[in-house]
């Protein structure tokens, strides 16, 4: 089976293609594709290349260097960025704290920051997540107490994912603690990270990387005017902001260039004399996923369809899901093809051990969580179940 596009659809892809191939530098491309860790300037010169051209935040309102597309252009748009190895604009820049301050913002705040975030001249990090409040988001801790034209912010957040390379912060607190649901006492605000009172610590990963850090607030003074929304509305905006993160996290075209990766992987590595490609079992295994990722792909086109109005389907839920699972059955298969060679994950540059080997199992360990961040696969099932079954 096979997606047709009409001719000016495919034209558009064929544009898009382009550019991401021959206007991104190449250096951070070959890093992509070699899945290695970027650096903080590659990602700015990769988003600024994009933003340039005005193709960072094509999903944003049009004042805001939006493009009018239609959600399929959109979707075309994020493929071909995924599958020509282009690092995606920042997601906590350009699809969490972007749509949130176009769409809850005042018109200070929206001039002040839609720019320079478009533009990654402000790197954003996330401070959602706490020790005891993951999942369960609506038990964060944090407070934020009003005091004259401040709020003082007090707690700790984790899991903050690259807060090592960050301006600023868009921070859940506590805003009302006798709220009768905790959901309705929670309000967001934005900071700079080098505010007196914050402590970033770093936290190792099991793939060896320092991806994400705890963040620690002691007396920290927020300016009044650095409320988005209403006080105690927090959490109607962080339900519209995860949703918009669910749809991103889906990451067709990323698991379509591991399977490809794969399948050429395959017909080199021989075992018992003849390609691991040639294995019943092993082309069963990937064509089995690539069954799956259609009908992802399927999936996400008929989500993107039916957003109104910027707010995401409720089936965002089915993407994120699956999306994440499909990414780790990719990058499990990786590992299998590698071998015994992928115990060789820390190996210098001097080893025999070729390198799409010796990065195969920490990006497989480093890939568990996409089954936890933006909300857990087992909450996705249980929002499934109420907001798409009826349960």
């Amino acid at each position: 089976m096979r997606l047709q596009l009409s001719p000016e659809l495919e034209a558009f892809r064929e544009e898009m293609r382009t550019f991401f191939t021959t206007q991104v530098p190449q250096e951070i491309r070959d890093t992509v594709a070699a899945r290695r860790h970027l650096g903080k300037d590659d990602y700015v010169r990769a988003q600024r290349a994009l933003n340039a051209a005005g193709l960072a935040v094509p999903h944003w309102p049009v004042e805001w260097g939006g493009k009018d597309w239609t959600p399929l252009q959109r979707h075309i748009w994020r493929e071909e960025m995924q599958l020509a190895c282009v690092p995606e604009p920042l997601a906590f820049n350009t699809s969490m704290i972007g749509p949130v301050l176009a769409q809850f913002g005042n018109q200070e705040q929206k001039e002040r920051y839609l720019a320079k975030t478009a533009n990654l001249d402000i790197w954003w990090c996330q401070g959602f997540s706490e020790p005891d409040a993951g999942s369960d988001l609506a038990s964060l801790r944090t407070t934020a107490v009003r005091d004259g034209d401040d709020w003082i912010v007090n707690g700790q957040k984790t899991w903050t994912t690259l807060g090592q390379y960050a301006d600023w912060i868009f921070c859940l607190c506590r805003t009302d603690p006798t709220a009768e649901k905790k959901q309705r006492g929670i309000s967001l605000l934005l900071f700079p990270m080098d505010t007196p009172g914050v402590t970033l610590r770093p936290i190792e990963l099991l793939d060896g990387g320092f991806e994400v850090n705890e963040v620690f607030f002691e007396d920290v003074r927020v300016p009044a005017e650095n409320l988005v929304g209403e006080e105690n509305q927090g959490w109607t905006i962080a339900k519209f902001l995860l949703g918009n993160e669910r749809v991103g996290i889906a990451r067709v075209g990323t698991t379509k260039y591991y399977l490809s990766l794969a399948k050429d992987l395959a017909r080199q590595t021989t075992a018992g004399g003849r390609p691991l490609l040639d294995d019943p079992r092993m082309a069963g295994r990937i064509a089995e996923i690539e069954n799956e990722l259609l009908a992802l792909e399927l999936t996400a086109l008929r989500v993107v369809a039916n957003s109104a109005d910027g707010r995401p389907h409720p089936a965002s839920s089915v993407l994120k899901l699956r999306g994440s699972e499909l990414q780790q059955a990719a990058t499990e298969l990786l590992v299998d093809i590698a071998g015994p060679l992928s115990l060789a994950s820390f190996a210098d540059g001097g080893s025999e051990v070729p390198d799409w080997a010796r990065v195969a199992t920490p990006e497989y360990l480093n890939y568990r969580k996409v089954s936890i961040y933006g909300g857990s696969n087992e909450v996705q099932r249980t929002i499934i179940a109420g907001t798409i079954l009826g349960l």
